[in-house]
């Protein structure tokens, strides 16, 4: 019978001497080393890592362990370092995150510009969920974002003159491709957000044509029964 191989016992370890090890160790990096470590690791991504990312990077010297043992949790390492966490931002963070965007497009960011940064930014549906809409939290940052009825008024000023370019009231395909040459600056609408703006979207664009229509005829614009302008 083959006899089993004896397993040494484990040593005892005095815990106050082990903490004291693993104390050295954590600070052979100063807390701003720390912080410079997570910063490049960030300019590396583009974002501010998760610990997993942050642990993947080979060029990353510490743990994020140790990040998370010096400061408390890793939200708070990445505040320290003058980062945004991308899932647990306080509103405050989120609304420097949409100042300093604004500031860098000389406009009040929108919905696109969040998504073209995805990944590098909180997410816009956090804005939602924290904010209720993302027209709420431009609003809380200091942006003079318009109501409801005013982008509906827009819409329809240009609605009336794109009927106009064309010789009859605008289809839906229409509006889609007016917007794709549009300007980012001019804020035009897109086709669905049109549609958004009624609380029936069922014929939603067809009641848009009809206040197209009703705002031709006021300016003298004859317009016929089949929607092509006379």
């Amino acid at each position: 019978m083959a006899r089993k191989p004896r397993h040494r016992a484990a040593p005892d370890i005095d815990p106050d001497a082990l903490e004291s090890f693993r104390s050295g160790l954590r600070r052979r990096y100063s807390d701003e080393q720390i912080l410079d470590e997570l910063r490049r690791c960030a300019g590396r991504a583009g974002r501010a890592p998760t610990m997993k990312e942050f642990g993947a990077d080979p060029k990353t010297r510490v743990h994020p362990q140790t990040v998370v043992e010096r400061f408390g949790t890793w939200n708070a390492a990445q505040r320290a370092a003058g980062l945004v966490p991308r899932r647990f931002a306080t509103r405050e963070e989120l609304l420097a995150v949409l100042r300093a965007v604004g500031d860098e497009l000389g406009r009040a960011p929108t919905a696109r510009d969040l998504d073209r940064r995805r990944g590098s930014l909180p997410s816009k549906s956090l804005y939602w969920n924290t904010f209720g809409s993302l027209s709420n939290a431009l609003r809380e940052a200091g942006y003079d974002v318009a109501t409801r009825e005013e982008r509906l008024g827009r819409a329809v000023e240009r609605g009336a003159a794109l009927a106009r370019e064309l010789g009859r009231l605008p289809k839906f395909a229409d509006w889609a491709e007016a917007r794709r040459g549009e300007p980012e600056s001019t804020g035009m609408l897109t086709a669905w957000q049109v549609y958004g703006l009624f609380e029936e979207r069922r014929g939603a664009w067809t009641a848009f044509q009809f206040l197209v229509r009703e705002r031709l005829l006021a300016e003298g614009v004859e317009v016929r029964r089949d929607g092509t302008l006379c």
